[in-house]
């Protein structure tokens, strides 16, 4: 089983392929923060050098739109209307603290300090996110001999699915066509794969992950075998008659 690191771990492997999607929105130059709906964030200044001089304002602005939070000099900060209740702005630090953050507070998050001159001290990208949906994986069918073992598995969550086949011997298990991975509507990451003896099938985003695994080998057990159904077959017979053969 991963844990939570390594669940997110899985999705930002798949996410180097498909982040020129997932990117495009916001000034390439801001950093990226991710956020579980519900949850708070403190977004800090980049540049605190710069805010070590005089300044005539300070700012933080939500996708250049309006003042999230303003501070003339010498004065108290004013909050605008959509963040009353919602908003912690330290006078230290300038950092800005946002509560309950929804989707609708995605977006581009800059602070700027005016003087003489005009600065950007800081720029984030903010992405609020839900919980990813559970991971389900199912299996479809089964064939087994003695020496080896063919399976299918879907790996599902909410809006996507992807079908895989397993084949094994009396050694290893492979995974036809390699680790099976895309990125769903909901821009998460779906991830089926080995490891250890295990199929596991993965739903992950930057908040948040659900997992369902399940063993190989108990799939493949060789009951099917019909080597062995012959065995129990004749090791009943053989009971069977010499229980016959006492009762005479």
């Amino acid at each position: 089983m991963m844990n939570a690191a390594s669940g997110c771990g899985v999705y930002w492997v798949l996410m180097m392929v498909s982040c020129s999607k997932l990117c495009a929105a916001g000034s390439s130059a801001a950093s990226r923060v991710f956020v579980l709906k519900g949850e708070d964030v403190r977004l800090d200044v980049q540049k605190p050098d710069l805010l070590r001089g005089d300044f005539i304002f300070f700012s933080w602005t939500f996708k250049s739109k309006y003042t999230v939070v303003g501070l003339p000099y010498n004065a108290e900060p004013s909050v605008h209307k959509n963040y009353i209740g919602r908003v912690e702005f330290s006078t230290e630090d300038y950092s800005l603290g946002l509560k309950n953050l929804q989707e609708a507070d995605s977006g581009v998050y800059t602070a700027e300090m005016s003087g003489d001159e005009k600065h950007t001290v800081a720029e984030h990208s903010v992405t609020v996110q839900e919980r990813v949906s559970p991971a389900v994986l199912t299996v479809g069918s089964v064939s087994s001999s003695s020496d080896s073992c063919n399976l299918t598995v879907t790996c599902s969550a909410q809006d996507s699915s992807i079908n895989s086949s397993v084949t094994c011997d009396t050694q290893t298990c492979s995974q036809e066509g390699g680790e099976r991975s895309e990125v769903t509507t909901s821009a998460a990451s779906l991830y089926v794969y080995l490891s250890r003896g295990s199929i596991i099938c993965n739903h992950s985003n930057p908040v948040s992950w659900s997992e369902d695994m399940k063993k190989i080998k108990p799939l493949c057990h060789q009951d099917h075998n019909p080597d062995d159904q012959m065995m129990i077959i004749v090791i009943v017979a053989a009971v069977v008659c010499g229980a016959v053969a006492r009762g005479r």
